[in-house]
C-alpha cells in the first residue's frame, strides 16, 4: 500500500519565543517492508540550525535551533511512503511464551524487557497480561487474545490522559487513548519477560472501501511490537483497533514507551501561555514508490 503523509504541528504562543531547541522524530523510518521515496521537513521559521542523525533505536532524529522572536512555530513533514509487512507466522510455529522470554535473556531485544518510565513493572499490569499466556502456550496466541483484550476491555476517550499518565491510572480507569493502550500492553509483557517496545506513526485516515474507520486516524499512533524469539522477529500488534499491522500502518519510531519517540519536543526562551494544533493525513496515493 502506498501512501502520502501529511503531518502538521502548530504552536501560536501568547509572547514572542526568543530562542528554541527542537528534537523532531518525524521522518518516517526506512525498513525491509516501508519504503520511503521522500519525506521533506518545513520548519517555520526557518531555524539558524539544522542537523540529523539517528538516535540509539536507529529513529532519524532532526535537530532544529532558531534564534530569532517568533509568535508561532510550525512544522510539516510530508513523505512517500510504501508499506507492505508481512503475515505473522502460523501461530502454532511460534515457540511457548515462556521459550521467548528465556531466549530474550542473550538476545538484543533484552533491551526492551526492562522497565522504563512510562511503561514500568506494574503488577496490575503483569495479572492482566498473565491470563493470556498459561504455560505451554504458543507466544503468538497469547500476544493476540491480549491485544484484543485490551481493546474490549478499555474505552477509548481522548482527553482524559496525557503524555505522562501511568499505567497504574489507566488500568484503574480503564481509559485512554492509543498512546495508553500501548504502555498497558508493553508493561505487562515485560513484566513476563517478554521483550515489547513502544511504535509511533500513523495509521491509514480513511478505511478501504467496505472497512471500519480506525481509531487514532487523524493524527500521531502508536502500537506495540512485540518479539517473537529469534525464528521470527517483531510482530506490529495494534491494541487500539485489534489489527496485526500489515499495510495500514506507517512507521515513523520506536523505543521503550512514548517518551524515546515523542515527535516533536523543545526547550524554549519566552513565549508565555501557548496553543497546539495537530492535523495528520494518510492517504492512499497512485504513483508506484521507486526501489
Amino acid at each position: 500500500m502506498i501512501y502520502r503523509l501529511r503531518h502538521v504541528t502548530t504552536y501560536a504562543y501568547a509572547s514572542p519565543v526568543d530562542l528554541a531547541a527542537h528534537l523532531l522524530l518525524l521522518t518516517p523510518r526506512r525498513l525491509p517492508h516501508q519504503s520511503v521515496a521522500r519525506a521533506t521537513l518545513a520548519i517555520t521559521p526557518t531555524p539558524s540550525h539544522v542537523t540529523e542523525a539517528t538516535d540509539h533505536f536507529g529513529n532519524l532524529a532532526t535537530r532544529a535551533f532558531l534564534d530569532v522572536p517568533h509568535a508561532k512555530f510550525e512544522v510539516i513533514a510530508e513523505a512517500l511512503v510504501e508499506v507492505r509487512f508481512p503475515d505473522p507466522p502460523a501461530i502454532a510455529a511460534t515457540p511457548a511464551w515462556a521459550e521467548v522470554a528465556e531466549a530474550a535473556r542473550l538476545s538484543p531485544a533484552a533491551e526492551f524487557v526492562f522497565p522504563s518510565a512510562l511503561a514500568p513493572l506494574v503488577p496490575g499490569a503483569t495479572g492482566y497480561a498473565a491470563a493470556s499466556f498459561p504455560a505451554g502456550r504458543p507466544v503468538l496466541a497469547g500476544l493476540l487474545e491480549l491485544m484484543a483484550r485490551i481493546r474490549r476491555d478499555f474505552t477509548y476517550k481522548p482527553g482524559v490522559t496525557g503524555p505522562n499518565t501511568q499505567v497504574s491510572e489507566v488500568l484503574q480507569s480503564r481509559t485512554g487513548v492509543c498512546q495508553d493502550y500501548a504502555h498497558v500492553m508493553i508493561s505487562g509483557l515485560r513484566g513476563l519477560g517478554l521483550p515489547a517496545r513502544y511504535v509511533s506513526g500513523y495509521v491509514r485516515t480513511r478505511p478501504p472501501p467496505g472497512g471500519v474507520a480506525r481509531r487514532g486516524a487523524d493524527q500521531s499512533h502508536a502500537w506495540v511490537e512485540a518479539w517473537l524469539g529469534p525464528a521470527h522477529g517483531w510482530v506490529g500488534l495494534d491494541p487500539t483497533n485489534d489489527i496485526v499491522v500489515r499495510d495500514e500502518h506507517v512507521v515513523l519510531a520506536w523505543g521503550r514507551d512514548f517518551a524515546d519517540v515523542s515527535p516533536l519536543r523543545g526547550v524554549i526562551l519566552g513565549g508565555g501561555e501557548h496553543g497546539l494544533w495537530v492535523g495528520v493525513d494518510l492517504e492512499e496515493a497512485d504513483a508506484r514508490v521507486p526501489a
